[in-house]
């Protein structure tokens, strides 16, 4: 997919998330989402900050907060970001859904194949169906198998052979994994609970801890 089809994808996926939280109940709101320690208000303000990040000055005070680390000024910016009125939330993400603005760090790869895993942290965890696309999910699978922070999709996998059933993407060798390209990518992403039900192969046992 080029630029210009990524962009378009994550224009949907915004636009699809807003429409997914427009029903929600104020329950629903602060459930927990796939995305471990977040409500579902959480993944998405996290999810408008892509498009509307904090000032300078306030990711400053933040960082200082967190001595630096990364993860836990994200948490911080995230759930000050989540504090706002839901109908707000779902009104960013509507308006800036054609946004282009990125974080410094990033590109429109890293974006679109977060904002169909973050759809997908709230969709499932309400048990809610929203369809990934599977061409734009089989890009979002190669650029995380590439990548080494934050997943370590490689390294975790090792010695598992993932093939997608839905469409013609295949990495790793070893045991078996097989099954559709979307949950492939929550797997990749981390989301291995979620995953593993909706896969297939001699190297799914493999996949979480056996109880004992």
């Amino acid at each position: 997919m080029d630029a210009k089809q990524s962009w378009q994808v994550i224009e949907q996926q915004r636009l699809a998330i807003a429409d997914l939280l427009d029903g929600l109940s104020a329950e629903q709101w602060d459930s927990p989402s796939l995305c471990a320690g977040w409500r579902v208000r959480d993944v998405a303000a996290h999810v408008s900050l892509v498009a509307l990040p904090p000032v300078p000055g306030e990711l400053l005070v933040q960082g200082l907060r967190v001595r630096g680390n990364f993860h836990r000024l994200n948490t911080a910016v995230t759930v000050r970001r989540a504090a706002r009125p839901t109908g707000q939330l779902v009104a960013d993400l509507r308006r800036h859904a054609a946004s282009r603005k990125i974080p410094v760090v990033s590109n429109q790869r890293k974006e679109m194949f977060d904002v169909q895993v973050h759809a997908q942290d709230i969709a499932i965890a309400l048990s809610l169906d929203l369809p990934m696309p599977a061409t734009a999910a089989r890009e979002g699978a190669t650029r995380v198998w590439s990548m080494g922070w934050p997943f370590w999709a490689k390294r975790r996998l090792r010695g598992l052979r993932l093939t997608a059933t839905d469409v013609d993407w295949t990495v790793g060798s070893g045991a078996d994994v097989n099954g559709p390209i979307s949950a492939l990518l929550l797997l990749l992403t981390g989301r291995t609970a979620t995953a593993a039900p909706l896969l297939s192969g001699d190297g799914t046992a493999r996949l979480l801890p056996t109880s004992t």
